[in-house]
């Protein structure tokens, strides 16, 4: 049923961790996703993002500002830390060191911090650009089942599919992912402004984009869903359809997931904000 890589893992990983055929194609794909005047864009269906053309990134903020939450990086700094360029290997050894291999196994390696940074200040927009997406495909597609009303629903079946992500998350310590991410901050912040944020501060945005998940809806039954014409899945109601991809993602799990990825994501947004 999907065509393309699932969001949810990006939601675990990308949200509490820390890119192509080269890094030339990926410096393309940045430029692509910075800031663009506004245009319209069509929800896109629940399996995966809309056209990557049709989305730009979030409006970056206007002339210098303080960091809202700022991070002691001075305290963690790094004088081994290498070049954002030459990153991966260890921002992915930061991540062997916090989630199994297995969860592991569906991230793309290269240019990985761009990616996740990239990732993470789109998953408050209606679609996901392609080029941003850091995974190969899950395996399985999104399970649905009859209602007894006849209409089409989202299985509990998928909550198995995304158990291992949930368990990784649920389970890590925050603190421990908040001390590697503020060890790697100083590359992340600077893609973050690669990307067209020259005067943001990316720890902000992480904390907004937290508390944007933290809001996605409690559904008071099964979800009904239908048929988009395109081999694919989009909600029945227009409420939920219009909702962010991050949100989307979350609602995919069933209600104890979701009421534990909202506990971890609470207890790491209390550790980048210092309470």
């Amino acid at each position: 049923m999907e065509k393309r890589s699932a969001v949810w893992p990006w939601v675990v990983l990308g949200v509490v961790a820390i890119g192509g055929v080269g890094g030339w194609l990926f410096k393309d794909d940045l430029a692509r996703l910075r800031p663009a005047a506004p245009a319209a864009t069509t929800p896109p269906p629940l399996d995966g993002p809309a056209d990557p053309s049709s989305v730009s990134s979030p409006a970056p903020a206007t002339g210098p500002t303080s960091p809202r939450y700022p991070l002691d990086t001075d305290v963690a700094a790094d004088p081994a830390l290498p070049a954002l360029a030459d990153s991966d290997a260890g921002a992915w050894q930061a991540l062997a060191g916090v989630f199994p291999a297995d969860v592991l196994a569906v991230l793309l390696r290269e240019h990985l911090i761009q990616r996740w940074v990239v990732h993470v200040d789109n998953l408050t927009q209606p679609s996901l650009p392609a080029s941003a997406m850091a995974l190969q495909p899950m395996p399985g597609s999104l399970q649905v089942a009859q209602g007894s009303d006849g209409v089409e629903q989202l299985a509990a079946a998928n909550a198995e599919r995304y158990a291992p992500w949930v368990k990784a998350f649920t389970q890590a310590d925050a603190q421990s992912l908040a001390t590697a991410y503020v060890r790697f901050y100083p590359l992340v912040q600077q893609a973050y402004r690669d990307i067209g944020h020259p005067d943001g501060h990316f720890n902000d945005r992480l904390v907004a984009v937290i508390d944007h998940l933290l809001q996605t809806p409690e559904p008071s039954g099964p979800l009904a869903v239908a048929p988009d014409g395109k081999g694919k899945y989009r909600f029945v109601d227009p409420a939920l359809q219009s909702l962010s991809v991050g949100q989307k993602a979350l609602l995919r799990l069933d209600a104890g997931q979701r009421k534990a990825v909202r506990q971890q994501l609470q207890a790491i947004r209390v550790a980048v904000t210092r309470g």
